[in-house]
């Protein structure tokens, strides 16, 4: 159990956008469908879609910073000495943190804002799309604590 337990909370992004994905994918087929063999369309199923689809981008962008998969230009870091590159690294994953904690910031302003805020086509509040700005980066920012602090080991193990 806790080998399983550890799996799925070792790939939570990567569940949970394959799911998104999945429901996105599901729902349009079904409405191209319904609409090429019955002449009929799920109101609702473009909206839930869109939903669906700004949720994986943003789990799927943590999951990718997760696993260090976004693009990156290392040229100058390369040309620095190994023990420049450590101190480069954890200069760059500090401003990592300011940045991507703004943002945790700004989505939380933003969702707090437009909560009152309708959808076009179930009514329900703006903060179904606003909230994966907030789960997104947030785990983004929990990421990048963890690389701060391999980063600042790294620098410290090599001092010592």
């Amino acid at each position: 159990m806790n080998k399983r337990a550890s799996f799925y909370l070792n790939n939570l992004e990567e569940i949970l956008c394959g799911c998104f994905l999945v429901a996105m994918v599901s729902l349009v087929i079904v409405n191209v469908l319904l609409r090429f063999v019955l002449n009929y369309s799920i109101t609702w199923a473009e909206e839930v879609s869109t939903i669906c689809f700004v949720w994986s981008v943003f789990i799927g962008a943590s999951a990718v910073y997760k696993h260090k998969m976004n693009i990156g230009i290392d040229v100058l870091i390369l040309a620095a000495s190994p023990g420049v590159q450590r101190y480069i690294r954890l200069v760059a994953s500090a401003l990592l943190l300011l940045i991507n904690g703004y943002i945790l910031y700004m989505s939380i302003v933003f969702t707090s804002i437009a909560w009152e805020k309708p959808t076009a086509v179930l009514g329900v509040s703006s903060a179904v799309f606003n909230t994966a700005l907030i789960v997104g980066f947030g785990m983004i920012t929990f990421h990048t604590l963890r690389f701060v602090r391999e980063d600042l080991s790294n620098v410290l193990s090599a001092r010592a």
